[in-house]
């Protein structure tokens, strides 16, 4: 990795982002009397329902599209797949799991499984590869994390929690804005209408959204209480560690070598925890606090491991 994007990814991402997610860890102290529970719903529902769908449907209005774009999400839900099998395996085959509640189960798969590939893969992977990189993070959300999401993850969610919730996992994903967002904005795209204003202005109107979740993600980080477990280890390790080298193995192994959708793949798979596992673990009852330690300990240290796995990918392709 040379000086200059170094120095990029320090002052244009990394400084960002960590000065957002101070801010949701600093904001409870300053306003005492906010819930804060209800404070990231309705941030949360406000995402949802307005900011994404349209940040989405201007991504896929603009994005180039090609077959080369799906090895991003064809690897990402690969590395999702072998994420969530090891998490499985060692709380349900190893004496990691013993002594833990099937809500904690469930909390520590979904930690170790899903990242956040949209929040901090967007200002990650465009500072990496320029304007062709703001096009990964969203066909590797559509198209990888989430239907997996909404579907293996609400039943890991459904299974494990205490609720009494009654799931479709179709419905509920086929009811997500974001979706139906991005879906018409790659019609849009394929049907070659000159729609530039309209994408130029839902740019505009979407832009809040990272900002908005990486603040939540601040709010969400139980800054008080991040001691260590072994649990919490074993997710880092596999989030951080064993997702991105089996991605970086798939995209060598790939036909063509290692390419520029390759090594988004890769970087998408060693974001940290997703800010969704939290509103999972809200919703079907699983231990959203120890989703909140894994979440919290896998930001600071993908802040960390990100810049590793970047200047890892840079030295093989030179």
């Amino acid at each position: 990795m040379s000086a200059e994007l170094a120095q990029q990814l320090l002052l244009k991402t990394l400084l960002p982002l960590s000065l957002l997610i101070a801010a949701g860890g600093i904001w409870p102290r300053w306003h005492t009397g906010i819930s804060i529970i209800g404070l990231r719903r309705e941030i949360n529902r406000l995402v949802l329902n307005f900011f994404a769908p349209v940040l989405f449907f201007a991504a896929g209005a603009s994005a180039t599209v090609d077959l080369g774009i799906l090895q991003v999400p064809l690897i990402l839900g690969a590395a999702t797949l072998f994420g969530l099998a090891l998490a499985a395996l060692a709380l349900f085959a190893t004496p990691l799991g013993r002594g833990l509640s099937r809500p904690a189960r469930g909390a520590i798969l979904l930690a170790s499984g899903f990242g956040n590939v949209l929040f901090f893969g967007y200002p990650f992977l465009t500072t990496v590869f320029g304007e062709s990189g703001a096009r990964y993070p969203f066909f590797a959300d559509m198209l990888a994390t989430t239907p997996l999401v909404w579907s293996l993850g609400v039943w890991i969610a459904y299974h494990c929690g205490r609720h009494e919730e009654h799931a479709s996992f179709l419905r509920m994903w086929l009811t997500l804005p974001p979706v139906w967002g991005f879906a018409l904005g790659i019609a849009a795209n394929l049907s070659g209408a000159g729609i530039e204003p309209l994408i130029e202005a839902a740019r505009w109107a979407g832009s809040p959204t990272i900002p908005l979740m990486l603040f939540v993600l601040g709010l969400t980080i139980p800054w008080h209480d991040l001691r260590p477990r072994k649990a919490v280890f074993a997710a880092l390790a596999i989030k951080l560690a064993l997702m991105p080298l089996l991605a970086l193995g798939i995209a060598l192994a790939w036909p063509g070598g290692l390419s520029e959708p390759g090594e988004a793949a890769v970087l998408e798979a060693a974001m940290p925890t997703m800010v969704m596992v939290i509103a999972l673990a809200d919703r079907f009852g699983l231990d959203t606090r120890m989703a909140s330690l894994i979440m919290g300990w896998s930001t600071l240290a993908g802040l960390v491991t990100l810049p590793f796995w970047l200047g890892l990918l840079k030295g093989l392709a030179s």
